[in-house]
């Protein structure tokens, strides 16, 4: 699967983050640990923000301006409704060429959905957008080795991938980072996530 096929998928099934059971607490206080670590409010970036505006409400509230970005045309139309003043993108995170300089970047629960051979590539795009001292949180699937897979969890079949927890940490060091927090916060799952920031 490619993420255009992905973005497909998500058009078919964004009833689940519209849905008043959708969890709008999942990642906040990962991302509020996150932000402690900025050194600057200036510009942020979520890439595959979705439609619930829940992390673009959460950096507008500690006086980031923020962006997002996704490859579902249904999500950002969503996105666009809901934060009008918001610039949001309609990319393919592995093509874009970003057009900025952040002080903080999120990809939460996005980036485990481009091809394996991509991530390197994606997460170093993502670190050269950064300022310096600025922060970068993602989560992954915290596998012991890289690796990728397909499910039908959501209803359309997904493709995930994962360069695995120790493949993240030597990817960041290489790129001129520090890792600041890594925790797997739903154990037993394998979700994982980590806070880098640039040197």
């Amino acid at each position: 699967m490619n993420p255009k096929t992905t973005g497909l998928s998500y058009d078919r099934i964004t009833h689940l983050w519209e849905s008043e059971s959708f969890n709008r607490a999942n990642g906040i206080e990962a991302h509020k640990r996150a932000i402690r670590f900025s050194k600057n409010r200036g510009q942020a970036l979520d890439v595959g923000c979705g439609c619930t505006g829940r992390f673009i409400d959460l950096l507008m509230s500690e006086g980031f301006s923020p962006e997002g970005v996704d490859i579902s045309v249904r999500m950002v139309l969503l996105a666009r409704e809901r934060h009008p003043d918001v610039n949001f993108h309609h990319q393919n995170i592995c093509e874009w060429v970003i057009p900025n300089k952040y002080d903080f970047i999120t990809a939460w629960d996005s980036i485990w959905h481009i091809p394996l051979e991509q991530q390197e590539q994606v997460i170093g795009k993502l670190v050269s957008s950064l300022n310096p001292g600025g922060v970068l949180i993602f989560s992954f699937g915290g596998t012991d080795e890289p690796g990728d897979h397909t499910d039908n969890f959501m209803g359309p079949e997904m493709y995930y991938s994962s360069l695995g927890t120790n493949g993240f940490l030597e990817l960041i060091i290489r790129l001129g980072c520090a890792c600041r927090h890594l925790e797997y916060d739903q154990h037993p799952e394998l979700h994982t996530y980590l806070i880098v920031q640039k040197l």
